[in-house]
């Protein structure tokens, strides 16, 4: 299920950059960034909508319940992990090279003595 939906996912991805990439800019002449393109009504000079816009905006929907439904559907799978049959082994703390190994706390009387205490 999830493999078909990713498969659906993609197509719709690629169908809706092609048809953005298909549309004309609204007031994407010079005169539009210097207000020019004010007159226009609320949905532009080319009227309600044409077909790509209908098809942008039926892509998009489905774009958007795809993406849902694989978030969706990847959150509750209920799979094992691959790492399930790898038995558990214990680290080992290596050393990395040419660091010292900590030398162990004895106190002999051969290390450096405290200093004197004064009065």
């Amino acid at each position: 299920m999830l493999t078909i939906l990713t498969i659906i996912h993609v197509i719709v991805c690629i169908a809706l950059i092609l048809i953005v990439l298909l549309q004309k800019g609204k007031g994407a002449d010079m005169g539009a960034a210097f207000g020019g393109g004010g007159s226009q009504t609320l949905f532009g000079s080319s009227g309600a909508g044409t077909f790509l816009t209908k098809a942008t905006t039926t892509v998009a929907i489905v774009f958007m319940v795809t993406s849902v439904s694989i978030a969706y559907i990847s959150s509750h799978r209920q799979g094992k992990s691959i790492m399930a049959k790898e038995p558990v082994t214990k680290q080992s703390t290596a050393v990395p090279a040419g660091a010292q190994k900590p030398l162990p706390a004895k106190s002999n009387g051969s290390g450096p003595k405290p200093p004197a205490k004064t009065k």
